[in-house]
């Protein structure tokens, strides 16, 4: 895992190369503590950040072939390099380390920007190829590792984080406004767009090609799920359940190849349990867990953590993350996302991470993906509850039933029929509607927006994010079944967008720590898109056919245990006799009116409620404060400091 930056026909005559490579990479050592390496040329320049983890004596980069005409920058893993480094040397390639690196390079040499597709990997890859004067940028298939770029007099520049281009003479940061309207609707800018003006990210599962001025991005890979009513899914459960075991199995079993000790988070739900169950099987005598607890037991999972301990007999190492410290890491939290949130639950993964770095590890293996890939979030099972209201809207019973998706919201089990219908809008719209199974989110998110300034939402008039979310949803969307088209909603935009970037590479990455994601492998992403929805889903039982498959695995706790969406303490951990001195700045009147971002008189009324009620802070209001507090951060973080 590492940090990657470079440049192509950067035509600065202000700033040597190298001295321009080494102000990128330098605020990217994070990222790779151990050493660092630079590529200059005329025409490219590649520039490297190590956290060594593969080959640790031999896998320095930038990396040349043979003839040094090509060269590479990676950040990552290819958790299947020994198979196809054995393949190329029984095509005559010969290897100077044991790296995977030097494998990518081979491949790049026999296939050129196909060999992507052969990849099995978590990765941000850059490839200078001085025959061709090309320069091809590739992001792995799930979109865990980050690459962003941008253009500048006539020269293209890319790096691992915004911060580093912002080291290129030229380049500042400047927040989008639209950006700004699809986080304040889905929690997340749709890719390329990031949070600011002119720097762009690579999509999951894309390269780009740089070539004689003409810039193209395309898709190597894309998500696919079966046309509703498909016989594909006439199959038998229990082979269905054997083979998923195989690929999980198998998945997990190839990321923890290392040369240093491979860690595991436990939650105490049944993704990370699976997970550390099979790290037990596989090797007994290498399982190392990490937990974050809280004080509150709305949020606190250290019951079913110490479950799976006791039944592992797992080195366990738990961390406790309270409200105070939310708001003391909260800066760097920022500072690390590079985009607003509207949630606090980076914060706490921000701390667990450096919790394991502080324990030794480099590498931790994660549950993520699981909910996304096999219907485990109760927004999946909410549509398909909606849908059954809608089928007798006069029902007086049938929305009560919404009390049941969620156990641990206090505050809901105190409503009314009518406010359940309300909020949840049974029926509302076209079920049609390719988004119907987002809207009450979207709505739900969207009510921040009431504090954007004037100024802003007249830069806004005319645009529509979920009309864009719409317009970009891929030509067989309609043809899938609801529950697939709900996935694909998660998988394709909530997890790269916010899953795997604030609460995945860029938290971990802040503290040297390399993430790893089994159930995140696309051959078991293809493989669960194929299973028939009702045994992912069975009535309101979430997971269905990944509980059958490993809960031999586990005690039944914990495999019978509900779903409990990871949550962290919002609001009320900036409020009060302890709130971070920044609070009161950032959303005083006068750094709001500089800003120009929210209205200050509405952000005053919102900032007093919150102080008011604290304990009893709403959903809206929580979100709305995150969002809010999370922007103005943003902005004085790299925008009104610059070269931060």
């Amino acid at each position: 895992m590492c940090g990657i930056a470079g440049y192509l026909a950067s035509t600065r005559s202000d700033l040597p190369a190298e001295k321009l490579l080494e102000n990128m990479i330098r605020v990217l050592a994070h990222r790779g503590p151990d050493e660092h390496g630079f590529h200059a040329e005329k025409s490219a320049g590649l520039a490297h950040t190590r956290l060594s983890i593969l080959d640790l004596a031999g896998g320095q980069q930038p990396m040349a072939n043979d003839d040094e005409t090509v060269w590479i920058s990676f950040n990552g893993e290819i958790f299947n390099y020994i198979e196809l480094r054995e393949d190329l040397k029984q095509r005559g390639y010969r290897f100077r380390t044991s790296s995977d690196t030097e494998v990518i390079l081979r491949l790049y040499e026999e296939n050129g920007a196909d060999c992507i597709k052969q990849l099995n990997g978590d990765f941000a890859i850059a490839i200078w190829d001085g025959r061709r004067k090309r320069l091809m940028l590739a992001r792995d298939r799930m979109g865990v590792r980050p690459i962003y770029f941008t253009r500048n007099e006539g020269g293209l520049y890319f790096a691992s984080e915004v911060k580093a281009l912002l080291q290129v003479p030229g380049i500042s940061a400047e927040l989008d406004p639209v950006a700004l309207d699809q986080i304040f609707t889905f929690w997340f800018p749709l890719a390329p767009r990031t949070a600011f003006k002119n720097i762009q990210e690579i999509p999951p599962a894309h390269i780009l090609l740089a070539q004689n001025g003409h810039v193209e991005l395309r898709p190597y890979w894309s998500l696919d799920y079966p046309d509703i009513g498909s016989r594909e899914d006439q199959c038998d459960e229990n082979e269905i359940a054997e083979e998923l075991r195989y690929l999980l199995e198998d998945a997990t079993r190839i990321r923890l190849r290392s040369d240093v000790p491979v860690g595991a988070y436990l939650s105490g739900g049944l993704d990370s349990s699976i997970l550390a169950a099979v790290v037990n099987e596989i090797a007994p005598d290498r399982l190392r867990t990490f937990s974050v607890t809280f004080e509150s037991n709305e949020f606190d999972e250290s019951e079913f953590q110490n479950e799976m301990v006791r039944a592992l007999g797992t080195d366990h190492e738990a961390t406790l993350c309270t409200g105070n410290d939310i708001g003391a890491i909260f800066r760097e939290v920022i500072h690390s996302t590079e985009r607003p949130v509207l949630r606090s639950a980076p914060a706490p993964l921000f701390a667990l991470s450096r919790h394991a770095r502080e324990h030794g590890f480099k590498v931790v293996l994660s549950g993520e993906g699981a909910d996304e890939v096999f219907a485990g979030y109760d927004i999946f099972k909410e549509a398909k509850l909606r849908r059954f209201c809608a089928r007798q809207p006069g029902s007086k019973f049938r929305p009560l039933l919404f009390k049941r998706l969620y156990p641990y919201l206090p505050n809901l089990q105190k409503q009314s029929q009518k406010y359940l219908e309300a909020f949840f809008k049974i029926g509302m719209g076209d079920k049609n509607d390719p988004l119907y199974s987002h809207l009450p989110r979207f709505r739900t998110t969207s009510s921040a927006k009431l504090f954007f300034s004037a100024d802003l939402k007249d830069e806004l008039k005319g645009y529509d994010a979920l009309e864009e979310l719409r317009n970009s949803l891929p030509d067989n969307f309609t043809r899938w079944h609801p529950l697939s088209q709900a996935q694909y909603l998660e998988t394709a935009h909530l997890l790269p967008g916010y899953i795997l970037s604030s609460q995945g590479d860029r938290v971990s990455m802040a503290h040297s720590i390399e993430g790893r994601y089994p159930f995140l492998d696309h051959r078991v992403v293809e493989f669960a898109a194929k299973i028939p929805p009702e045994l992912k889903m069975r009535g309101l039982h979430e997971k269905y056919i990944l509980r059958k498959a490993m809960s031999k695995l586990l005690p039944k706790e914990i495999s019978n245990r509900p779903k409990q969406p990871y949550r962290a303490p919002d609001a009320l951990s900036f409020l009060g006799d302890n709130a971070p001195d920044y609070v009161a700045e950032l959303l005083s009147e006068k750094e709001l009116a500089k800003t120009g971002y929210f209205n200050a008189k509405a952000v005053g009324k919102l900032h007093a409620k919150c102080e008011a009620r604290q304990q009893g802070t709403g959903f809206h209001d929580n979100q709305a404060f995150l969002g809010i507090l999370s922007t103005q951060l943003l902005d004085k973080e790299f925008c009104s400091n610059p070269g931060s």
